[in-house]
């Protein structure tokens, strides 16, 4: 039976500043749980009702009541497992962001479009994925949901764009709806796609960074395209290029 400390302890894992404090993030459901545990991802503990199907023994699993699942699940509707895992982060090596491509993501600030944008560097099998600070909390219940396990097989560094972005030799790709045509670009084996907040576009310091502004041609009425879509298409072209 949990305690009342333990409960408190999970649901107060919904909040960023709690998460920070404890080192700890929180994650619900059957398949992005299982998503984890195929990639061996460090999970600390796992909690999970009779309901759930997955055969593991592993003294990680301790066992709860449906009742005492409703009171720890962040969702309206309790998945059968939860589990806690521990922050990690990583640092982004000298002279690293000058090989392979890269996705850079510049105020991107809704979680949903943040996990989608890890699955999509995970499809493309990007190098890695680098973030402002002030985008999305990449340990949110939201952006390992919407990520669909892409979260714990894609390196992740946050860092300031304009430092990082600083004194590249290579293309640094800004997507911007006055940019020249996605599809004119040259195969390119090295290169940062940046991509900004929909709202507010790429802020002042990571512009002047940008060595091209890039464009997805627009054939409708549509003001813009989602962060995510467009930066599906850019990686996408990438990648035939280099074919």
């Amino acid at each position: 039976m949990l305690t009342k400390a333990e409960i408190s302890k999970l649901r107060a894992l919904d909040e960023k500043p709690y998460r920070e404090a404890a080192g700890l993030f929180v994650v619900e459901g059957e398949k992005i749980i299982g998503e984890l545990l195929a990639s061996k991802y460090p999970l600390l503990e796992i909690y999970a009702t009779e309901a759930w199907k997955r055969p593991v023994r592993d003294n990680r699993v301790h066992l709860v009541s449906a009742e005492e699942m409703s009171r720890i699940s962040h969702f309206p509707k309790p998945s059968p497992v939860l589990a806690v895992g521990r922050i990690e982060r990583t640092a982004l090596a000298p002279g690293e962001l000058g090989q392979g491509l890269t996705l850079a993501l510049d105020r991107v600030q809704d979680a949903g479009n943040l996990g989608t944008l890890l699955r999509i560097a995970d499809w493309f099998a990007l190098d890695r994925v680098v973030m402002s600070p002030d985008c999305a909390d990449l340990f949110s219940l939201k952006v390992i949901s919407a990520s669909m396990g892409s979260f714990a097989r894609v390196r992740v560094i946050s860092i300031p764009l304009d430092q990082a972005l600083a004194g590249l030799s290579i293309p640094v790709l800004g997507c911007d709806l006055e940019g020249s045509d996605v599809h004119l670009l040259p195969p390119m084996k090295d290169a940062i796609i940046v991509i900004g907040s929909e709202g507010r576009g790429l802020s002042d310091g990571v512009q002047s960074r940008v060595s091209q502004r890039i464009t997805i041609p627009r054939y409708g009425s549509a003001e813009s395209l989602n962060a995510a879509v467009a930066a599906a298409i850019v990686c996408d072209n990438l990648r035939r290029l280099a074919r």
